[in-house]
């Protein structure tokens, strides 16, 4: 007795802790068969949960231990696999992946598909367990969590190398998410991020993005209507790939400035240009600046909608070459062009994390100094006391002053 007691304790099962009195989960196979047990008195014992059985948790704060034994995958298909059903309200703890090892403790996802849809649905649950694989399969996140409108917060994901299709869909509908967790992902994979946050209407922050080399379609709709996203992070990648970033913010009504477009050659796939940004800020009705450093269109901007239904007034920064050669038939009617070459070349002091701040302090002087955070459009005296901030990673202020007679004298 005292070894199951030891060992019980030391698991992190995956965990569910009724919100409500008489809250409910089961199991839905498809085709699938999983081993999955469930324990009520804290693992002292343990029963089969079977497809159609209904477990009942009492009393708001009763708990469920749930583990299993897959080592070959929990879920192997699209059309065989296995969903939890919930009623009531529900938070779940723990690490997924005792439904695998039977404690939790591994960190590597055994096979493609694994979780596949694994909470898809279940509008009653209102946490995620812990999902703490640092190695990953392909679909393995798939649909993981769609639609679970009282889901608030995502779990950590701490893979840093991904795998095709791993976060497709992943919170797709979670209308109640506000924040999304960490992507610290260096490795990209194809259509590793699709659609993953798309409509999300409640996120208003979106996570750093730190890749410099991206995948086929690695970000396609990833944010799409997320209508209370207000900025959209840095993209810092110097090399694309095709459709990388396809309707990325595609009906974001509520983002004002796209995040800077720093490449400045565009891929391309058997000689031909590929719509990397086909769509990206398509129906983005609140849209007014745009800066883009290539001077090329590539055929994803030159034949298929690009930026679309965007604010009626706006300014769109590009290389002269651009406009050019290539004419006004993508720039939004009633936008101002501006180009970069003629613009002053200002100090310029960019963030390299969130929450990053300057200021002036002044010995005696009264230097001309002003600052500007909308690439030069508007300028204010930065004064002594200011303290300017740059909310988020890639974000820009330029500097400028009249002091011909030096800024000490």
């Amino acid at each position: 007795m005292l070894c199951v007691f030891c060992i019980s304790n030391a698991a992190n099962y995956l965990t569910f802790t009724a919100e409500e009195d008489g809250s409910t989960f089961g199991i839905l196979n498809k085709n699938n068969n999983p081993d999955v047990q469930y324990s009520l008195d804290g693992g002292e014992t343990w029963t089969a949960l079977a497809a159609g059985d209904t477990i009942t948790l009492v009393h708001k704060g009763d708990k469920a231990l749930l583990r299993g034994d897959n080592s070959e995958g929990f879920s192997k298909r699209s059309n065989k696999y296995s969903s939890f059903t919930m009623t009531g309200k529900i938070a779940a703890s723990g690490s997924v992946m005792s439904l695998i090892d039977g404690t939790g403790e591994t960190l590597v996802v055994p096979a493609d598909y694994c979780f596949y849809s694994l909470f898809q649905g279940c509008t009653s649950l209102t946490q995620a367990p812990e999902l703490p694989a640092t190695t990953l399969a392909r679909y393995c996140y798939y649909h993981m969590f769609e639609e679970c409108t009282s889901l608030t917060r995502a779990p950590e994901l701490p893979a840093t190398t991904l795998t095709e299709d791993c976060y497709a869909y992943m919170f797709r509908g979670c209308t109640s998410l506000t924040r999304a967790p960490e992507l610290p992902a260096m490795t990209m994979a194809k259509r590793c991020y699709a659609f993953m946050f798309s409509g999300c209407t409640s996120l208003t922050q979106a996570p750093a993005l730190p890749a410099t080399t991206l995948a086929d379609a690695c970000y396609c709709y990833m944010f799409s209507s997320c209508t209370s996203l207000t900025e959209a992070p840095a993209l810092p990648a110097t090399t694309l790939a095709q459709a990388c970033y396809s309707g990325m913010f595609q009906e974001c009504t509520s983002l004002t400035r796209a995040p800077e477009l720093p490449v400045t050659t565009l891929p391309t796939v058997s000689g031909v240009k590929n719509g990397c940004y086909s769509g990206m800020f398509l129906d983005c009705t609140s849209l007014s600046q745009i800066r883009v450093s290539f001077d090329d269109w590539n055929d994803g901007l030159h034949t298929v909608i690009w930026v679309e239904n965007v604010a009626p007034t706006g300014t769109f920064y590009c290389p002269k070459a651009l406009l050019l050669e290539y004419g006004l038939d993508r720039i939004p009617e009633g936008w101002t062009v501006k180009y970069i070459e003629d613009m002053a070349n200002y100090l310029t002091f960019t963030a390299e994390e969130d929450g990053s701040t300057f200021g002036i302090a002044y010995n005696y002087l009264t230097p001309d100094v002003q600052y500007s955070l909308n690439g030069g459009e508007t300028w204010t005296e930065l004064a002594v006391g200011d303290t300017i901030l740059l909310a988020k990673k890639g974000d820009k202020a330029h500097i400028r002053g009249y002091n011909e007679g030096g800024l000490g004298s």
